[in-house]
């Protein structure tokens, strides 16, 4: 499963769509049988919710909050804002084939596992910390959030302070009592396969066809989309310069997401008939980004010269302009000691990040 990005989540999906087409009633056999392979998802979903809050810490440092907050504001708030404008103008079947449900379901969020992957290769602690935004969009309650603001769709505010509970009380908990962090720590790679079995079963393998193809151009038009989004949040709030290119790391779709249509459809019925090409629209949205965006990210990152040729980071480089900004400050120092240009502690960073 680990050779195939998402495979932890997409195999067993595929397996249990399988199972859901040919042989429906198979599982539906009571007891332990049913419980755990047919009716699991939304329990072991809540659990995954619950373990993600664990990892949040509230003690996180002003320039790590600073870029989760450009990551969240970059990838989930603007580009969900912006498909519900849609929506308000074509309605909740939206553009060729991709409903709303599925916009939205693979727009606002993203991939903290890559982004982890990526920027513990590339970038550094304030790069990392960002994974706390992934930790807050991971999940259905943005999508319920921004249906229910907008109208689009009737959720009941119990349903919203449902979906988030499972989260805040997970936050609690991992800050109130650390070791729970490591206890919960391998819970994702033990609930995401049986919940998406579970998922997989209320899907026709048809549905997989015919939303698996569009799915794909979904996840083409998102990783540069929402990437492209957190690159201008990194270059022009963040001002990193040449490491700008590690927003489009976050061009992905989150595997937990295809289980967001399902939960949305029971907060509301009238998504029911979307579900089944919407969860196979975002898992093939999830797989193409998943490769799509740290691609892309490494040839941005690339292209402005902020790896070497062997396609790592330009340390050498960071510490000469370390070096020259600090010389340079101590040169254009007045006499009384203070140093000018501070505002945005722009004497602190790299040369690199500097750069327009």
């Amino acid at each position: 499963m680990q050779r195939i990005p998402g495979g932890l989540m997409l195999i067993p999906l595929i397996l249990g769509a399988i199972f859901g087409t040919f042989a429906p009633g198979a599982l539906g056999i009571g007891s332990f049988t049913t419980a755990l392979f047919q009716d699991s998802a939304l329990p072991l979903i809540a659990l995954l919710i619950f373990a993600t809050g664990t990892q949040v810490s509230l003690r996180t440092g002003g320039p790590i909050l600073a870029h989760a907050g450009t990551v969240l504001l970059m990838k989930s708030l603007i580009p969900a804002t912006l498909v519900v404008l849609l929506g308000l103008g074509v309605g909740l079947d939206g553009l060729l084939g991709v409903s709303l449900l599925a916009l939205l379901a693979s727009m606002d969020n993203s991939n903290g596992g890559l982004w982890l992957a990526f920027s513990g290769q590339y970038g550094d602690e304030r790069d990392r910390g960002a994974y706390v935004a992934s930790a807050v969009n991971d999940g259905p309650f943005l999508t319920l959030l921004f249906l229910g603001a907008s109208g689009l769709g009737d959720i009941p505010f119990l349903a919203l302070l449902g979906a988030i509970v499972p989260f805040l009380l997970g936050v609690l908990v991992g800050n109130v009592d650390a070791e729970w962090r490591k206890v919960v720590q391998p819970v994702p790679n033990i609930v995401i396969p049986f919940f998406a079995f579970s998922l997989g079963t209320g899907i026709d393998l048809g549905d997989i066809v015919t939303g698996g193809v569009t799915g794909l151009a979904l996840g083409l038009v998102i990783a540069p989309f929402t990437g492209g989004l957190v690159y201008l949040g990194y270059r022009y709030i963040l001002r990193r310069g040449t490491m700008s290119g590690l927003g489009f790391a976050a061009g992905t779709t989150a595997g937990n997401a295809i289980a967001t249509p399902a939960v949305v459809a029971a907060a509301d019925p009238r998504f029911e008939e979307y579900v089944g090409t919407a969860t196979a629209q975002v898992a093939a949205s999830a797989l193409v980004t998943a490769i799509v965006a740290p691609l892309l990210a490494a040839y941005v990152l690339k292209r402005k010269g902020a790896l070497r040729q062997g396609g790592v980071p330009d340390e050498a480089a960071d510490a000469a302009g370390a070096s020259g900004t600090a010389a340079a400050a101590a040169a254009d120092a007045p006499a009384d000691g203070t140093v000018r240009g501070s505002a945005g502690g722009l004497a602190d960073r790299p040369e690199q990040e500097q750069r327009a």
